[in-house]
């Protein structure tokens, strides 16, 4: 693809406190709102074997209140100035993020750190927000058709603890955490040097700086976490699972694949092979099975990007007396396609055009911004990424795209899960 096309560079601004914060500016004065984003370094892959679940339970304790703001106080704070604010967990990470009209930045920076420093940690909140989770569980994976097929392919993807087990995590652990276990898992995880705090948007870049150092310079660093190993073998850690959902209408299947870490050259072929097999109506796999064979009622596929190895997936939910195993041959004929011939021209420029339109589109939200800046600065130590990135993506070429598919994807080295209706199996 070509790589010549440039968007005007992002204005970054990168400096850390003397607590070891990580603070990024993006000035942009386009819109009169601010973003805010709080990335804490801490998700669903730090967690011990026996405490699955803390990451995305502390997601949840987070808006429990702190020591000036009551239970629920944030989002009621940040709704009357008329604000949005949200937090979410992934095996990588756990964020939290609001935008504001511009001159509401300094009540968002005080709600950040107010938690950061003194987050109300009891017995009664522990109680209150893990039956919240066992609710959230049962209503987006127990109680769901096909709800836990991710959860399921992930055990087969990955041989190593840390990148196999699920975000929700086992409800048996959270009942059996303490609230020492929790206030320990605060003290190491939720510490200024663990964290990263971005501000994109209308601000002038000296009152931001002396918002965050008044609020946030006072917050006690902490010993870093213990270093994490995420490696993992060539191999998938099983290669076929039959497995019976109680609530399924129609079989299912799930194709799983293990691939190379985020921003390494392999990933990002594979992610633009991603696009050429299952993203949008124009893509390989839809044009087969949803328009021409009209065999399938729903087709997906996805990639997880993650800092170590990460993984895709293809999967569908086959129309009624339709033959599962030819439909998983048309996906692998496919693949096998595109390995042996690689992307057709049209194809490359189908994906530039994408990938530009998407750039662009992320630059207009300041939200969109901050979020991306933050990852690039917690998981590559470096936010001028989003500068380069989209240049990395229109450099991959066709030929990379095919080899990288041959090697990982057209390959016996994948995980299958068959999924069954109840009593059909």
């Amino acid at each position: 693809m070509s790589d010549s096309f440039r968007l005007p560079p992002l204005e970054i601004e990168q400096y850390s406190l003397a607590n070891g914060l990580r603070v990024v500016l993006n000035p942009d004065i386009s819109i009169p709102v601010v973003s805010i984003a709080v990335y804490y370094n801490v998700g669903s892959r730090n967690e011990r074997e026996d405490r699955t679940g803390f990451a995305h339970l502390f997601e949840h304790m987070m808006f429990q209140g702190s020591e000036n703001v009551p239970k629920a106080g944030h989002f009621q704070y940040i709704m009357k100035a008329g604000g949005t604010m949200n937090g979410t967990t992934s095996s990588e990470r756990t964020n939290y993020y609001e935008t504001l009209p511009a001159d509401q930045l300094p009540l968002g920076l005080w709600l950040e750190s107010d938690r950061m420093r003194s987050l109300a940690v009891t017995q009664e909140n522990l109680d209150n927000q893990r039956e919240a989770v066992k609710e959230e569980k049962r209503l987006r994976y127990d109680n769901q058709p096909y709800g836990q097929i991710f959860d399921l392919i992930n055990e087969m993807i990955y041989k190593n603890f840390a990148n196999s087990h699920s975000t929700i995590g086992s409800m048996d652990h959270l009942d059996a955490a303490t609230v020492e276990d929790v206030q320990e898992f605060f003290r190491i995880f939720y510490a200024p040097n663990n964290a990263v705090l971005v501000l994109s948007g209308a601000f002038e870049t000296e009152t931001a700086k002396e918002l965050v150092e008044t609020y946030f310079g006072d917050i006690a660093s902490q010993p870093l976490p213990p270093e994490l190993d995420v490696s993992e073998p060539t191999e998938v850690a099983a290669n076929y699972k039959e497995w019976e959902d109680q609530l399924a209408p129609f079989p299912a299947f799930l194709i799983g694949w293990k691939i190379p870490p985020r921003r390494s050259p392999e990933f990002n072929a594979l992610y633009l092979a991603g696009k050429i097999l299952y993203d949008g109506d124009s893509s390989r796999l839809y044009q087969k099975l949803v328009k021409g064979d009209e065999s399938v009622i729903q087709l997906f596929g996805f990639t997880d990007e993650r800092r170590g190895p990460s993984s895709i997936f293809v999967g569908a939910i086959p129309k009624p007396e339709k033959d599962l195993s030819k439909i998983r041959e048309a996906i692998m004929k496919e693949i096998h396609d595109l390995a042996a011939h690689g992307p057709t021209a049209e194809e490359m420029e189908k994906i530039e055009n994408q990938l530009i339109n998407d750039s662009v589109r992320m630059r207009q939200s300041s939200m969109s911004r901050a979020q991306h800046i933050a990852e690039f600065a917690l998981y590559d130590g470096d936010p001028e990424l989003i500068n380069t990135e989209l240049e990395s993506y229109l450099s991959v070429t066709a030929e990379q795209i095919r080899h990288a598919v041959g090697v990982f994807l057209n390959t016996e080295n994948r995980a299958l899960l068959d999924v069954v209706p109840a009593g059909k199996g």
